[in-house]
C-alpha cells in the first residue's frame, strides 16, 4: 500500500513510497500528527545513490514486520538530505557528538518538537556483532517514550547543549601563513607515499585537498606538495576509482590502493576533480591529466546533462540490487568481447579468474574484475585501448543502469558550471565554455524567483529555499565564466547573487554566514559550517569568492566581508587548517603577490599572449580580457578597467601588485615576460 511520498520529486523519496512504512515527507503534517498521537518521530535521511541506505531499505522498510513496528511506535519521516542539506546538517552534527562518526543512512529518533534523543547510521534489522537491531530498538524506545519521560527529556536537554557549544567558534585575529604551513604539513604528514592520496582506507579524492597543496606549492616552490598533488592524480586515474570504460570517477575508495571503490558517480565530485587536474595539468604539463579532464567532461556530458543544460546529481552505486553490478567484468566476458585482443586488455587491466572484487560485507572475491592499470599506457597502447574500449562500453550499454538521480541542485550545478568554465578557458575549448553557460542559463530559468534562488530542479518543479551553498557555489561558477568569456553580464550577475547571499545570510553580529534561511526547520537555530566535508564549504568558498571580486571590481568592501569572515572561525582556521583548505587557499592568496591582470585588445591580436595565461598555473590572480565591445560595460562595476585604455591603439597589457600598477605593456615578447 502507497505511503505518502508518492507526490514527492525527489528520486530518492521515491524510492521509498512503496514500503509498507508509512512514510511522511518531513512537513507539518507529519509533526502534527506526532504530536496529536503522542509519538517519537523516526527520521531516516538517506540520498538515492547510496549503498547502504539500499540496503537498510531492502533489509527493513520493505519488511512488513518491522514496518509494522514502526507504524505501531512512531510517525515515520523520509528526508533526502540533498534536498534538504539544513535538515541533515544539523542532525548529522548531533550523529557525530553522539556516536563520534556518521554518514548515511542517518537514523534519528526525536520528540515531535524535534529534539533528537537517539542517533545512528545503517542499523540492520537484527542484532548482531555489538550493533543493536531494529527489531530490538523499536520495543526498547517506545517502552521508554511511555514510561520514562524524564530520560528522554535528560537526553534532548543534554543534546540541545553539545549541539550549543559546536556553534560558538572562538574567534580572533585574520590568519596568516603559519596556517597555510601548519595544514599542509598535516596533509603532507598523512601522505601516502606508495599509492598516492593522504591517510589509509576509506580513501577519498579531496580534490580541494589537493588545489590547496597545489597553491602551497605555487607560494613555497617546495617540489614535495606538487609531487605529493601529481602523484596522486596519476594512481587516482590509474585506478579502480576511475571507470576505464565509461570514464568519471567514482565516489571515494573502500581501500588504500584506490582499487575498490563505492560505486556511485556524484556530480559534484566530477566537477570537484575536473578542476584539480585541469590544475594538475597547468602546474606540469602532464597529458595524462589533460585527458582526464575531457574524458570526465565526456561522461558528464553524456550522461548527466538534461536536455535544456543543468546538470543532473548522481548515478547509483547498484544496479540488480547488487552494488557494481554494471561496472566488473567476468574474465569470460572480456574474452567474448574481445576475442584476439583479449589477452592484452587481460594483461594490462589486471583481469583474472578469480577476480579483484570483494564482496564489501564477506571479503569473497566474486570471480568478477575492476579494470585498473599498474602504469600510464604508451601511445601505442593508448591508440590500441581506444578501439577496444569502445566494445567493452557498448557491450556494458546492454546491461541494466543504475538509477540516474535526475534532480538538479543549485549548489552541485555552480560547481560544475565553474569547472567546465576552468577548463574551457585553460584548453580553449569552446565546447566546455559552451555547456557552462547553457547550464548557468538553466538555473536562471528554472532555479530564480523573485530575486532569490531556490535549491532543487525536478521533473518541471522548482522548491526549497536556496541555501549558502547555492548561492556561493553559483558565485563561483560565475566568476570562471566571467574570466573565461569576458563576458561583463557574468561578473554582474556574480555581483548580485553575492549582494542577496549576503543580505540573506550573513551575520551581522559575529561575522560569517549562516548555512540556512532562519525557519522553524532549524530545531537549534541557524548553523554556521567552516570544516570542509566532500565538498567545500559555503564559509570556505564565500571567503575566496569575495576576495577574487574585490580584486575584480576594486571594491574592498567585499575584502572586509572576508576579513570578518577569517576572524570569526579565527581558532578553527589556524587549529584545524588540513580539515579546511579551501579556505586555506583564500589565506594563501592574500599572501602571495596576487595580480590584478588587464588585457586590453581583441582575441585576434592577442593569442598568443592568452595560450600563456591559460596554460600556466596563475593561482594568486584575476583577470580581466577587456574588447572594445565590453570596455563601457565592464567600467560600471569595475571603474578603474575604464583608465586602462589601449595605448596607442595596440593590444596593452596592465599588471598591478600589491596596490600599485607597473607599466603599461604594448609589446608582446614584453607581454609574454612579464606574465611568464
Amino acid at each position: 500500500m502507497p505511503n505518502n511520498l508518492k507526490d514527492e520529486k525527489s528520486p530518492y523519496l521515491k524510492q521509498h513510497a512503496e514500503n509498507p512504512v508509512d512514510w511522511y515527507p518531513w512537513g507539518e503534517e507529519a509533526f502534527q500528527k506526532a504530536k496529536k498521537e503522542n509519538k517519537p518521530v523516526f527520521l531516516s535521511i538517506g540520498y538515492a545513490t547510496c549503498h547502504w541506505c539500499h540496503v537498510m531499505a531492502h533489509e527493513s522498510f520493505e519488511d512488513p514486520d518491522i514496518a509494522e513496528l514502526m507504524n505501531d511506535a512512531f510517525i515515520n519521516v523520509k528526508v533526502d538530505r540533498e534536498e534538504r542539506p539544513d535538515i541533515d546538517s544539523t542532525y548529522m552534527t548531533v550523529c557525530q557528538m553522539l556516536t563520534g562518526q556518521g554518514g548515511w543512512p542517518l537514523t534519528i529518533i526525536m520528540t515531535p518538537d524535534k529534539e533528537p534523543f537517539f542517533a545512528g547510521t545503517y542499523i540492520p534489522k537484527e542484532a548482531r556483532y555489538d550493533r543493536i537491531g531494529l527489531r530490538q530498538l523499536i520495543p526498547g524506545v517506545k517502552g521508554m517514550w511511555k514510561n520514562e519521560p524524564k530520560r528522554v527529556e535528560k537526553a534532548t536537554t543534554k543534546i540541545r547543549e553539545g549541539f550549543t557549544r559546536s556553534q560558538e567558534f572562538e574567534s580572533g585575529k585574520f590568519p596568516g601563513t603559519e596556517a597555510t604551513d601548519f595544514a599542509a604539513e598535516q596533509l603532507a604528514q598523512r601522505y601516502d607515499a606508495e599509492h598516492g592520496g593522504f591517510g589509509s582506507a576509506p580513501k577519498f579524492p579531496s580534490p580541494h585537498n589537493l588545489m590547496f597543496m597545489l597553491r602551497q606549492w605555487k607560494l613555497t616552490g617546495e617540489e614535495r606538495f606538487l609531487n605529493m598533488v601529481t602523484d596522486t592524480l596519476e594512481k587516482m586515474r590509474l585506478g579502480g576509482i576511475w571507470d576505464h570504460i565509461g570514464f568519471g570517477f567514482h565516489r571515494y575508495s573502500t581501500d588504500q590502493e584506490w582499487l575498490l571503490p563505492h560505486f556511485e558517480k556524484m556530480l559534484y565530485d566530477q566537477a570537484l576533480l575536473m578542476m584539480a587536474y585541469t590544475e594538475g595539468w597547468q602546474a606540469t604539463q602532464n597529458p595524462l591529466l589533460k585527458q582526464t579532464v575531457y574524458e570526465i567532461a565526456e561522461y558528464v556530458e553524456r550522461d548527466l546533462v538534461h536536455p535544456e543544460g543543468g546538470f543532473y546529481s548522481a548515478e547509483d552505486a547498484d544496479s540488480e540490487g547488487e552494488e557494481g553490478k554494471f561496472y566488473v567484468w567476468k574474465k569470460e566476458e572480456i574474452e567474448s568481447v574481445l576475442s584476439d585482443d583479449a589477452s592484452n586488455f587481460i594483461d594490462l587491466f589486471n583481469i583474472s579468474g578469480e577476480g579483484n572484487f570483494e564482496d564489501e560485507a564477506s571479503k569473497q572475491r566474486t570471480g568478477k574484475n575492476i579494470p585498473h592499470l599498474n602504469s600510464e599506457l604508451s601511445e601505442e597502447q593508448s591508440t590500441w585501448f581506444n578501439e577496444v574500449r569502445s566494445s567493452l562500453f557498448e557491450e556494458r550499454e546492454e546491461r541494466e543502469r543504475p538509477l540516474l538521480d535526475d534532480k538538479i541542485l543549485t549548489d552541485w550545478n555552480g560547481l560544475m558550471i565553474a569547472a567546465f568554465a576552468k577548463a574551457g578557458f585553460t584548453f580553449g575549448e569552446e565546447r566546455f565554455t559552451y555547456l557552462a553557460e547553457n547550464a548557468f542559463q538553466f538555473i536562471e530559468e528554472n532555479l530564480q524567483e523573485n530575486n532569490n534562488l531556490l535549491h532543487r530542479y525536478n521533473d518541471g518543479d522548482s522548491g526549497i529555499d536556496a541555501m549558502a551553498d547555492d548561492y556561493a557555489f553559483l558565485v563561483w561558477g560565475l566568476i570562471e565564466l566571467y574570466e573565461a568569456t569576458g563576458k561583463p553580464e557574468y561578473l554582474k550577475k556574480a555581483l548580485k547573487q553575492n549582494e542577496r547571499f549576503i543580505e540573506l545570510f550573513w551575520d551581522e553580529d559575529k561575522g560569517g554566514f549562516y548555512f540556512s534561511i532562519a525557519d522553524e526547520d532549524q530545531v537549534y537555530g541557524r548553523q554556521k559550517q567552516i570544516f570542509d566535508g566532500a565538498m567545500p564549504s559555503s564559509n570556505s568558498v564565500a571567503i575566496t569568492n569575495l576576495i577574487r571580486l574585490s580584486r575584480l571590481t576594486g571594491n574592498s568592501a567585499f575584502e572586509d566581508y572576508a576579513d570578518k569572515i577569517g576572524r570569526a572561525f579565527s581558532a578553527d582556521l589556524i587549529r584545524s587548517g588540513a580539515s579546511i583548505c579551501h579556505s586555506m587557499q583564500a589565506i594563501q592568496f592574500l599572501h602571495a603577490e596576487a595580480k590584478e591582470i588587464t588585457l586590453r585588445g581583441e582575441f585576434s591580436e592577442i593569442e598568443e599572449v592568452m595560450d600563456l595565461l591559460r596554460s600556466r598555473f596563475s593561482p594568486f590572480r584575476v583577470l580581466h580580457f577587456v574588447t572594445d565591445e565590453h570596455q563601457k560595460s565592464l567600467t560600471e562595476i569595475a571603474d578603474y578597467v575604464g583608465t586602462q585604455n589601449r595605448i596607442d591603439n595596440k593590444p596593452t597589457l596592465f599588471i598591478c601588485r600589491n596596490f600599485a600598477c607597473d607599466q603599461p605593456i604594448t609589446d608582446l615578447e614584453k607581454m609574454k615576460k612579464a606574465l611568464g
